[in-house]
C-alpha cells in the first residue's frame, strides 16, 4: 500500500435536511462500496466524531493510488454526490493526504525544500 488517500470531511447537518442527509449519506457509502469491489480504491473507512464543540463532525478516508484517486475524484458521479453531500452538510471539505510510503516521499520532499531555504 503506496499511502496515498483523500480525506472527506463534514460538519454538522443542515437543520431541517437530516433524512436527506442520511439518504446523501448512504448513497455515497454505496458508491465507495462499489469503487472497492471494482479494485479503483483500495479501502473506505467512514467515522463520526462525538460531540466536540468543534466544527468537523465526521469524516471518509479512501485509500488508494493517487492516479485512480485523482480520476475517482475528477469523475462525474464523485463531483455530482459532493454536490448532493454540499447540499446537507455545512463545511464538506476534500483533502489529498499522505501516509506510509506517500509520507515519506512528502517528508522528503520538505526536507530538500527547508535544506534548499535554509530553515533551522
Amino acid at each position: 500500500m503506496a499511502g496515498d488517500a483523500l480525506f472527506l470531511g463534514w460538519g454538522p447537518t443542515v437543520r431541517g435536511r437530516e433524512m436527506k442527509a442520511l439518504a446523501v449519506f448512504q448513497e455515497t457509502m454505496a458508491y465507495y462500496g462499489r469503487l472497492q469491489q471494482e479494485g479503483k480504491i483500495e479501502s473506505f473507512e467512514p467515522m463520526l466524531l462525538a460531540p466536540h464543540g468543534g466544527e468537523l463532525a465526521g469524516f471518509v478516508l479512501l485509500r488508494g493510488d493517487r492516479t485512480a484517486l485523482d480520476q475517482i475524484r475528477a469523475s462525474e458521479e464523485f463531483r455530482r454526490l459532493t454536490v448532493r453531500a454540499d447540499a446537507v452538510v455545512d463545511d464538506l471539505g476534500v483533502v489529498e493526504c499522505y501516509g506510509g510510503e506517500a509520507l515519506a516521499q512528502q517528508m522528503a520532499t520538505f526536507q530538500t525544500v527547508s535544506e534548499e531555504l535554509g530553515g533551522s
